[in-house]
């Protein structure tokens, strides 16, 4: 079996599919690899060090050819796929809800396509969780931003010329990035609080030491579905609203993490709000690219409201390309071996297993995905 390693195309994107130690590890299977030119250049990975793996290097045409398995970061349009045979399978994050007609496309091509950031939250899959794996380094890269950006120290500190208090920061979403998020600004000495839609992330936000902030006695609270947040009632959004209008009014550094899967993310914070935050203050807002969580915060922009600065950086994981292409391609690798057969050396993936109805989108010339309307 061989397998494809594309080259980003996309805008912002600096992470590879695979690296030198998932090559080996692919190799050791009994597949053979081959990587694009320049695939490991914006994580730091020469062509040299794939073909020290044991991958051959070639053009997209080249490795293309004769591929059974194309592994990519971000899902490439049909016309980045020319030349690849039409029961070759691409797996990646391949963003369906919002790439329909993309994904119309590769099933018309005879492609099966499997989609990374659907793989379900069972133990059987964690270690095969992308959006685990991304969204921690996420949620650390919003806080060195975001520390950066206030321009303040964020311990306390005692000084013979007198004390600085402690950074105020507040996460709004207690997912893997708000987690690592409160955990990192609690190593920076920060002083830290935290709200979720979900109850039961009260005991893990003050297991690391933050505050839980919660409206207390409102029917409408939610509790996860498949690991996720859902949608909320009308009365507790209102009373979340006021009760985090007057918390965050108080903060130096908002931090805002809030995903639905296939829909907008939810508005947390409106221009009201931002305008009772000091000047200075900052807002690092990781769900721009999903419509995003702040009112004004704008994708791939820092901008200033109010006198506060909203950052909105795009593919926040992809800014620390080289760690987020080690932990993506293991992923990847893990998903492979999970259903790689031994004696054919090829990959076996049985329709009714819980992971692999969970990722595919589309095989045998159709959209199968219950998700997409199959």
């Amino acid at each position: 079996m061989r397998i494809a390693v594309l080259r980003e195309t996309a805008d912002a994107e600096r992470r590879v599919a695979a690296t030198p130690e998932t090559v080996k590890k692919l190799i050791g299977l009994g597949a053979s690899v081959a990587v694009e030119a320049g695939a490991g250049d914006g994580a730091n990975i020469t062509d040299a060090a794939f073909t020290e793996a044991g991958a051959s290097v070639g053009s997209r045409h080249e490795i293309l050819g004769g591929s059974d398995v194309v592994l990519g970061v971000q899902g490439p349009d049909a016309s980045g796929l020319e030349g690849v045979a039409a029961n070759a399978t691409l797996i990646a994050i391949l963003s369906p809800f919002a790439r329909r007609e993309a994904i119309n496309t590769y099933a018309a091509a005879g492609l099966t396509t499997m989609a990374m950031e659907l793989m379900p939250r069972i133990t059987r899959a964690q270690s095969m969780d992308i959006l685990s794996s991304q969204s921690n380094l996420s949620g650390y890269k919003a806080v060195i931003d975001a520390a950066e950006a206030y321009g303040r120290a964020f311990p306390m500190m005692m000084t013979a010329a007198g004390t600085i208090s402690a950074a105020r920061v507040f996460v709004m979403g207690v997912g893997v990035a708000g987690l690592q998020a409160i955990a990192t600004a609690r190593r920076l000495g920060a002083l830290v609080s935290a709200t979720d839609v979900r109850a039961a992330t009260r005991e893990q936000i003050e297991s690391l030491g933050a505050k839980a902030i919660f409206v207390e006695n409102v029917v409408g609270q939610t509790d996860a579905a498949g690991g996720y947040a859902t949608e909320t009632s009308d009365e507790y959004k209102a009373a979340q609203g006021a009760l985090v209008s007057g918390h965050i009014a108080k903060q130096d550094i908002v931090i805002t993490t809030a995903l639905i899967p296939g829909r907008a993310a939810p508005r947390l914070v409106s221009d009201a709000q931002v305008a009772t935050m000091r000047p200075g203050s900052v807002i690092v807002d990781l769900a721009v690219e999903s419509g995003g969580n702040v009112e004004g915060s704008r994708p791939g922009e820092v901008v200033q409201v109010h006198g506060v600065k909203i950052i909105g950086h795009r593919n926040v994981p992809s800014r620390m390309a080289a760690d987020a292409s080690a932990l993506y391609a293991r992923n990847l690798f893990n998903f492979i071996a999970a259903f790689w057969d031994k004696e054919t050396k090829a990959l076996a993936f049985p329709a009714d297993d819980e992971i692999v109805r969970g990722v595919t989108l589309t095989r045998g010339g159709a959209v199968v995905h219950e998700r997409l309307g199959a």
